[in-house]
């Protein structure tokens, strides 16, 4: 009797320990990106769609339209992706590398790419917005 009870309690508390990771991130909604690139605050919107069992998405930023994201997944809570930023005078633009962290409404990462052929990465910190969920 005591086995039994001890395997039950044993695997009740297992059962627990899974509801917990069983809380998915949703990445779906319109985030307020902000950041420091050369000593400078920055800001970009990115905004993720469902689209059937695939996740689809945009980020613009204040000087550029919206670019549609590369490669997005979603996985153990950690959203990656790239997207093509254009800065002026630039032709091709720079693919930009995120991989990000949802924890409920807010995002944290870092942003990666190559400049003047020196990789560099800064911090991302980033909201949901209200009524965007």
């Amino acid at each position: 009797m005591k086995a039994i009870l001890s395997m039950a309690l044993v695997f009740g508390v297992c059962g627990l320990a899974g509801a917990a990771d069983d809380k998915v991130a949703d990445p779906v909604g319109t985030w307020k990106c902000e950041y420091e690139i050369g000593g400078q605050q920055r800001t970009s919107t990115l905004k993720i769609k469902k689209d059937g069992d695939n996740l689809t998405g945009t980020m613009s930023w204040p000087d550029q339209d919206e670019t549609k994201l590369k490669d997005l997944k979603l996985k153990e809570g950690t959203l990656s992706f790239s997207a093509v930023r254009k800065l002026a005078g630039m032709d091709n633009g720079i693919t930009v590398e995120y991989r990000l962290t949802i924890d409920e409404d807010q995002i944290k990462g870092k942003g990666m790419s190559e400049f003047g052929g020196e990789k560099r990465e800064w911090e991302i910190k980033a909201k949901r917005q209200k009524n965007d969920k």
